[in-house]
């Protein structure tokens, strides 16, 4: 779905989320307290007019979708293009901190590690989301491609 970046909402208290809920703090590159601050994810979002809200369920890749939808949006001009994944990165078992990503054509950000408020994103979208109260709940998962 087509959505405006000016109304893609960040807040602090997203990363405070990651910090404090999630196991994948400080394992990645792409992952707080490395990824974007939501005031720089704010900034970078006021440079676009369009982006495509991508809702996938669970196995379907959204992380893969969502470069590939770059990529493609790249060579067709899309210079500016730039996409945000969800969730830890999972493309190594350790990140190379010191040395630099070792797949910088794949890995991207976390919308919520960036500060990107998610439930509200998707919500704003008329997409399902819910807090997961168990593993048998289901599951919605979302990556964001910023065009121009």
């Amino acid at each position: 779905m087509v959505v405006s970046p000016k109304k893609v909402p960040t807040a602090q208290w997203v990363r405070a989320r990651c910090q404090f809920g999630c196991g994948g703090y400080g394992g990645s590159l792409v992952c707080p307290p490395y990824s974007w601050k939501p005031e720089e994810t704010r900034k970078l979002l006021d440079e676009y007019k369009t982006a495509i809200l991508v809702h996938c369920r669970p196995g379907t890749g959204v992380k893969e979708l969502v470069v590939k939808l770059e990529r493609e949006a790249f060579l067709a001009n899309y210079y500016k293009a730039f996409s945000f994944g969800c969730g830890p990165c999972p493309l190594c078992s350790e990140c190379a901190f010191d040395e630099g990503c070792r797949h910088p054509d794949q890995a991207r950000p976390a919308m919520e590690a960036s500060g990107i408020d998610v439930f509200k994103t998707a919500r704003d979208a008329g997409f399902p989301i819910d807090v997961c109260r168990n593993r048998d709940d289901e599951q919605h998962y979302y990556g964001l491609v910023l065009l121009k």
